[in-house]
């Protein structure tokens, strides 16, 4: 009888034990899951992309004209990279290596106007397969069949909401297409604040959403024409109260202060515009949880070393350099840091991934930079590669190159060798070459064992420009690069997309 109880007992109070067992984890497993860690959910994505607007053209990258006080206060709460550089200085191929998380000698994409291999594996596609509703706005260029042209929802590379157009910077009538339609249509009045109003929009509608959105919003400005900027922002900068930068020869004067007037009226403009963005995202109640990044596609030069106003393509600060910032206030709350550690643009694709912990694709070859933002720790002694491959601008410093940009210094070597070389601590302005004083000749020796180190890892043996055009089977224009139709009334045009020779891709 005893044993029978004792058997007895001892089923009761396994099933017991049992019981508190379940009622242990499911309480562990509701206080996890309930618990506000907004980390654990993806973030939205929102990448705000200017056109041609330089690293040093803001209030807090020290510029005296320029109001940018939406940009000044998203910087205090940033990480801002203030060494980022264009990969190569110029619209597409810029575009592309954003895309791709690739360098322009390893797609072909070097040159305006070609179209994106279908081969490339983009940042949407992969977005999308991670669980993203992705959207575009504004100026794409890497479609290369004509300027005006439609692109039909199988040439977006992933991007699914669309209000874009190829290029257009008529700033107070361009074109955009969306849905399926090729009817063209016009944003109302002055496109930034058209473009930023459909992005408010589009954030408003998806902010209840279960899935994350990636928005991508692509502003054609600063870019020249800058006479074209609103009437209300030129007058707050009246050419006698202008100071131009003591690297802008007499020469260059008279025409620089004409183009600066308007490229600060675009950049208020344009801030103002984020300001709006920014305002909506915390309205929704979704600023804490949205990872955004303002930057640029290249800078501009404005006259700067005596190379013409709206130039861009060259090595130096003015047109490789661009502003970077980076926030996401659920992983670095709400203060930001600056970050002296260099970026390049096959970095952007790889960190954004690193930081919504999504996979990055094998043919990504930046590198995931995600951990600086997550641990407030830079990668000590880090060296960027930026390029140009085939340029067709004019002038003393058109000229193929290959560049490296540290925290301290930029090196820039020529088909002929060592060309540039400044110490951006001390010369911002970059107004003193260093690289044929033979007290820096240990120097230039290591930045150059640098370059050759960043380009063997991508398999680029710095060449002439014909041989990498002959590589990739294109055909120039007399202007030096693809032509392109910038006809409205025009149709398609057949598209040059870059193919190895020998490749049969």
């Amino acid at each position: 009888m005893k044993n029978r109880y004792r058997l007895f007992y001892a089923k009761i109070m396994q099933h017991f034990q049992r019981f508190v067992t379940f009622l242990f984890c499911t309480s562990i497993c509701l206080s996890v899951s309930c618990a506000p860690n907004t980390e654990e959910k993806k973030p939205n994505i929102i990448y705000i992309l200017a056109d041609q607007w330089r690293a040093s053209a803001t209030g807090y990258a020290g510029d005296p004209n320029v109001r940018t006080p939406n940009l000044d206060q998203l910087a205090k709460e940033s990480f801002n990279f203030r060494n980022a550089v264009s990969v190569m200085p110029i619209c597409t191929p810029y575009r592309a290596s954003l895309m791709t998380g690739r360098y322009p000698t390893s797609t072909g994409m070097f040159l305006n106007d070609l179209h994106l291999p279908a081969s490339e594996l983009c940042i949407a596609d992969a977005l999308v397969s991670g669980g993203y509703q992705t959207a575009y706005i504004g100026k794409w260029h890497l479609d290369g069949q004509g300027r005006h042209s439609f692109i039909p929802p199988e040439r977006r590379r992933g991007f699914q909401y669309w209000k874009a157009a190829e290029c257009d910077h008529n700033y107070n009538h361009s074109h955009y297409y969306t849905g399926d339609s090729d009817e063209q249509l016009y944003w109302e009045g002055y496109d930034t604040f058209a473009q930023t109003a459909d992005a408010q929009q589009y954030i408003r509608d998806h902010a209840g959403s279960d899935k994350p959105f990636a928005l991508f919003l692509s502003y054609g400005t600063p870019h020249f024409p800058h006479h074209t900027a609103p009437e209300e922002y030129k007058s707050r900068y009246p050419l006698d109260e202008i100071t131009l930068p003591a690297n802008v020869p007499e020469s260059r004067k008279s025409e620089a202060l004409q183009e600066a007037q308007g490229y600060y009226a675009h950049s208020e403009a344009l801030d103002k515009s984020i300001g709006d963005l920014l305002a909506t995202l915390n309205e929704m109640g979704l600023d804490e949880n949205t990872l955004l990044v303002f930057t640029s596609d290249h800078g501009e030069m404005l006259g700067a070393h005596g190379v013409r106003p709206k130039a861009k393509q060259v090595p130096l600060g003015e047109s490789a350099s661009v502003p970077f910032l980076l926030r996401y206030p659920a992983i670095h709350g709400e203060k930001g840091m600056v970050v002296d550690m260099p970026i390049t643009t096959p970095d952007i694709f790889p960190t954004l991934f690193g930081l919504a912990r999504l996979p990055i694709p094998e043919t990504v070859e930046g590198e995931d930079l995600s951990s600086v933002v997550r641990e407030g720790v830079e990668k000590e002694d880090r060296a960027v590669l930026y390029m140009q491959v085939a340029p067709w601008e004019r002038g003393e410093y058109s000229r193929e190159y290959r560049a490296v940009k540290t925290a301290r210094y930029t090196y820039v070597r020529s088909l002929d060798g060592p060309w540039l070389l400044f110490d951006d601590r001390t010369d911002p302005l970059q107004m003193n070459n260093l690289v044929s004083n033979p007290e820096n000749s240990d120097l230039v020796q290591e930045l150059d064992a640098r370059l050759q180190d960043l380009l063997a890892e991508i398999n680029d043996d710095f060449r002439p420009a014909q041989s990498y055009i002959d590589e990739w089977g294109l055909v120039l224009a007399p202007h030096g690069s693809i032509p392109y139709s910038n006809d409205s009334d025009a149709g398609p045009q057949p598209p040059q997309t870059p193919q190895r020779k020998g490749n049969g891709e």
